[in-house]
């Protein structure tokens, strides 16, 4: 089974957009699974039933018992965070300041504070409108542990590809290098960089693909929106041949794309003609070359 994972340097390069055009083009070989856990938005275009929902547990808060608590405030003092606040006679702990570390209980004489298990998000098994299994996932509000809920749900739905002996799991990652896209990349058999013609673009796309390099993944790149600025564009083509990125698809501006998502549809499934459906249909199909490369290639 193979892990394709679409990130991108920054947001607003249309990552999502390529990711759900994929799951379209090979939906019947795939399961999905959405790690942009922190602002998912691909169920917009997949329309997942949400069949199944957990809770998703990860870290730790501190929480006083009033009727134990003693109003002597040593918790306060020794917080580095400003969690702990008094309130009338007693002390409480602010949840979203809280990290959890334990400390306020190890000081408190009378044993009124306690760490719990916190609820960091929700976890979702749906199937799409495209009948393909699809995981997805919400991060609670103020919550830290982003990067465990991908580990999380890149689990999951490695599983299910297995158990319906699917041959792709096709990951919609978190823009940026932090812990989300790290946690994304863990396992990944290759690395489709979205990016776009403008100065952050550029540098937000060597960022990222330093960080890649890193975990030895071989990546390619679309480059989208590539009127917009000829110039930047050949700047960015020049860099993935210094670095040997395989360049997938040069994608114009292409207002068909926003009309699609309105109508709810991913440009490939668009009524109206547009010139980017073949491109990325394209490279769907290199994508697929390369992998099957990537396999004969293996020892």
């Amino acid at each position: 089974m193979k892990e394709i994972v679409v990130i991108s340097g920054k947001g607003g390069t249309g990552k999502t957009s390529i990711t759900a055009s994929f799951t379209v083009l090979g939906s019947k070989n795939l399961v999905a699974a959405d790690c942009d856990v922190d602002a998912a938005d691909m169920h917009l275009l997949l329309k997942p039933d949400m069949a199944i929902q957990e809770d998703f547990y990860s870290g730790e808060v501190a929480v006083i018992d009033p009727s134990a608590c003693i109003g002597c405030g040593r918790c306060a003092q020794v917080c580095h965070f400003g969690a702990i606040f008094r309130n009338g006679r007693t002390y409480e702990i602010d949840s979203l300041a809280c990290e959890g570390c334990g400390y306020c209980s190890r000081v408190c004489p009378t044993r009124a504070i306690s760490n719990h298990t916190e609820k960091a998000g929700e976890l979702f098994v749906s199937t799409t409108r495209l009948g393909c299994t699809m995981v997805h996932a919400k991060l609670g509000i103020g919550s830290d542990n982003s990067g465990k809920l991908v580990a999380e749900v890149k689990k999951r739905a490695k599983a299910l590809a297995e158990e319906q002996g699917k041959a792709l799991v096709l990951v919609d990652g978190s823009p940026g290098v932090g812990c989300p896209v790290v946690s994304s990349l863990s396992g990944a058999s290759f690395v489709v960089l979205a990016t776009e013609p403008t100065v952050s673009g550029l540098h937000d796309l060597q960022r990222v693909w330093e960080l890649v390099e890193k975990f030895k993944i071989p990546a390619g790149c679309i480059i989208n929106k590539s009127d917009i600025n000829p110039e930047m564009t050949e700047k960015i083509v020049a860099y993935l041949d210094s670095q040997r990125i395989t360049l997938l698809a040069v994608l114009p501006y292409d207002e068909s794309v926003t009309r699609a998502m309105i109508a709810e549809k991913t440009i490939v499934e668009y009524e109206q003609d547009s010139p980017i459906k073949d491109q990325i249909r394209n490279a769907w199909q290199r994508l697929g070359e390369l992998l099957d490369k990537q396999t004969k290639e293996q020892p």
